[in-house]
């Protein structure tokens, strides 16, 4: 690594170091931009990853997506390219050296401009790929990051800079070896293009039940070649991927509120709640009455260090 790079690497460390809040997450004045410190290894996190650009600049992270395993650290970044639910982990972090990163969440349309504006070519014809991936980070990325970072320190330049910024990291990661997968969400026709309509139908009403054929008529597919696209992008199939935002539903309405599990289950959408405890807990590892129990008493105990 260049002096330069270790010194640009050193900076980008201080800035989200300052501009984070000690084990949690923040979004900061740059719209659609988060950063996170924490100072140990983290629970299993269940939550729904909106399309994003993640980086991390100190530590390192697992994500499962169904049965994948992803790992990332300071040299690569991940993105999410659609709607996905994960399970994420911390699996490297100090008091001496805590986990640090950044998340820039971005939109089907932010990407469509940017191709529409550099003229970038894609074709529709592109098989559908997997919507979660791990790249290298590269140096012309990284100093596009901490130029938009930077802007934290002055925030009456954020509403000019902050979106051409955030255009360029765009840009280079379309120009980067995953820019087709990328590209694939925004360009209308696309297999990718039409799962990510029937993803977003399901987050949108996933408390609803919903017939296989009516998605796949959305999506203009037959129902076999649906399912075939669907897993590919998503690695789970359409109902496990529906269960999924269900369950980590109700683990968030069962935190919240303390409400009866049997309550719970039909609010999220099951009928039957016995169903429900089976799945909750082959999904968080215990039925839901433990299960809340546990994460309430070790927040009791993280709240009170």
């Amino acid at each position: 690594m260049s002096d330069n790079a270790v010194q640009q690497k050193q900076e980008l460390t201080e800035l989200i170091r300052r501009h984070s809040i000690h084990n949690s997450s923040k979004e900061t004045a740059i719209p659609s931009l988060y950063v996170y410190q924490h100072s140990s290894i983290s629970e299993p996190a269940y939550r729904v990853y909106k399309p994003s650009f993640c980086v991390i600049v100190q530590g390192l992270k697992e994500i499962l997506l169904a049965q994948e395993r992803f790992e990332y650290g300071p040299s690569n970044y991940l993105i999410a390219s659609m709607n996905l639910p994960v399970i994420g982990q911390i699996i490297k972090a100090s008091s001496d050296m805590p986990y640090l990163s950044l998340k820039l969440e971005f939109t089907q349309s932010q990407i469509l401009e940017v191709l529409n504006d550099c003229d970038i070519k894609v074709t529709s014809k592109e098989n559908a790929r997997r919507a979660l991936f791990v790249g290298q980070m590269e140096p012309s990325i990284h100093d596009a990051v901490l130029r938009l970072v930077r802007l934290l320190d002055t925030p009456g330049e954020i509403p000019f800079l902050a979106p051409l910024y955030t255009r360029e990291i765009l840009y280079r990661l379309l120009q980067g070896p995953y820019g087709a997968e990328l590209a694939q969400i925004a360009v209308e026709g696309s297999s990718s293009y039409r799962i990510r309509e029937a993803i977003e139908h399901i987050v949108r009403h996933w408390e609803q039940p919903f017939r296989i054929e009516d998605l796949a008529e959305t999506a203009n597919m037959s129902v076999s070649s649906f399912h075939r696209h669907f897993k590919e992008i998503t690695a789970m199939s359409p109902l496990q991927f529906q269960k999924q935002l269900r369950l980590q539903e109700a683990r968030r309405l069962l935190m919240a509120e303390s409400a009866d599990a049997a309550d719970v289950a039909f609010r999220v959408g099951y009928e039957s709640a016995s169903q429900f405890s089976r799945e909750y807990s082959r999904m968080f590892g215990a039925p839901p009455r433990a299960d809340i129990k546990r994460l309430k008493e070790k927040y009791d105990h993280v709240m009170s260090e």
